[in-house]
């Protein structure tokens, strides 16, 4: 794990490098959140292809790519005030926990029915916490 942690960190540190004002890509530094979407989508659609077509090799290289896009946004929106990739991971993973209770917490689920179930029930119960 302590690998995967330097990997992960690795690519962070170059995402952060391509739009760095001094030395970095000027065609990273000019790109927005807006101007990337297309771009993502683009590899979204590939990696999709890939699954299609069991292409597990390409699968790897696509997967990175979406991954490297939403570093990229996390890193865009970090520059700009408005949140950052620990603070993105913090929501997921809190997200994750509490949408499984049957796997964090007490709640039972023996088919993939029953876990969806679980997962849609706390999702109502968030988005009426929301609406309040």
């Amino acid at each position: 794990m302590q690998d995967l942690d330097k990997k992960f960190l690795k690519l962070v540190e170059i995402a952060k490098k391509l739009r760095c004002k001094d030395n970095g890509c000027p065609w990273d530094k000019k790109q927005t959140p807006e101007t990337l979407v297309q771009h993502f989508r683009e590899e979204a659609d590939e990696m999709v292809t890939a699954i299609d077509n069991k292409d597990w090799e390409n699968l790897k290289e696509e997967l990175g790519d979406v991954l490297l896009h939403i570093i990229l946004q996390c890193n865009i929106a970090e520059e700009k005030g408005r949140f950052n990739l620990e603070g993105m991971l913090d929501e997921i993973n809190a997200k994750l926990i509490r949408r499984h209770p049957h796997v964090f917490g007490d709640k039972k689920a023996s088919s993939p029915e029953e876990a969806i179930a679980n997962w849609n029930a706390v999702k109502a119960e968030e988005k009426k916490s929301k609406e309040k």
